[in-house]
């Protein structure tokens, strides 16, 4: 299933590149102004999420699901790209008190709605737990007890998931790093997005990531609060996209 959700996300990117020069509408001037007021469409780019963004071996530029929604939006709004990359999806969000960037792809959260409009997700992927081979835990439940401490990436969609969530394990973050984390201080379980647990596993034997997922991780285009048409056109926007 993982595998399939990787080669759909790839799939996407190039479809996107071969249907949206049929599908390109111009957006309206106060759409644009809204979402680009600085003249150029400022693009959040998560690099720690290499699901959905990777950086171009040859260059660096991002490249992925996210950077090719980010580009056809600018099309469509007639103004330059511009990426603003980061290395964690807590940074992301924190970069919202300083206005960096003018649109960003992020999970769904309610501690982040207070201060961010979102579309619908464009893509769901899970959230596991990375444990040592030979870890008593074996379910996600088991993880949530006395004495367990969990790593996880700070300001990530499954720190603030399971801030609300678990009862008893103690949380561990790391402002980048959470699975050097788990491994450096032997801790009981990391947190992560489960493809790149899985690619770790493959490399580490002394670990393994856990069956199932503890939640989904639903993945949507965003701006900063704001009235007016912008919000609504990138809902429109991403569904059009989807479909």
């Amino acid at each position: 299933m993982i595998k399939t959700l990787a080669t759909l996300a790839l799939a996407f990117s190039c479809l996107l590149s071969h249907v949206t020069g049929v599908m390109a509408q111009n957006a309206p001037p106060n759409v644009v102004k809204e979402l680009a007021p600085n003249g150029k469409l400022r693009a959040a780019i998560n690099f720690g999420n290499i699901v959905l963004a990777q950086k171009d071996p040859a260059g660096g530029e991002p490249r992925g699901v996210s950077a090719e929604l980010a580009r056809e939006l600018a099309k469509r709004l007639g103004v330059p790209i511009e990426y603003v990359t980061f290395d964690a999806a807590g940074k992301v969000f924190d970069a919202l008190k300083t206005g960096a960037w003018d649109v960003a792809f992020l999970a769904i959260d309610p501690v982040r709605s207070e201060g961010i409009e979102f579309t619908g997700p464009y893509v769901v992927i899970e959230g596991a737990y990375l444990v040592p081979s030979n870890s008593p835990l074996q379910t996600n439940e088991d993880v949530d007890r006395e004495g367990v401490r969990v790593a996880v990436a700070r300001g990530s969609a499954y720190d603030l998931y399971l801030t609300r969530t678990l009862k008893h394990a103690t949380l561990m973050r790391h402002d980048t790093d959470g699975i050097g984390m788990f491994k450096r201080d032997k801790l009981e379980a990391a947190g992560g997005v489960r493809q790149p647990l899985e690619s770790y596993a493959r490399q580490d034997p002394s670990v393994r990531v856990m069956a199932g997922r503890f939640m989904a991780i639903q993945q949507a285009l965003s701006m900063p609060k704001a009235r007016g048409a912008a919000p609504g056109y990138l809902r429109s926007f991403v569904e059009e996209m989807k479909s």
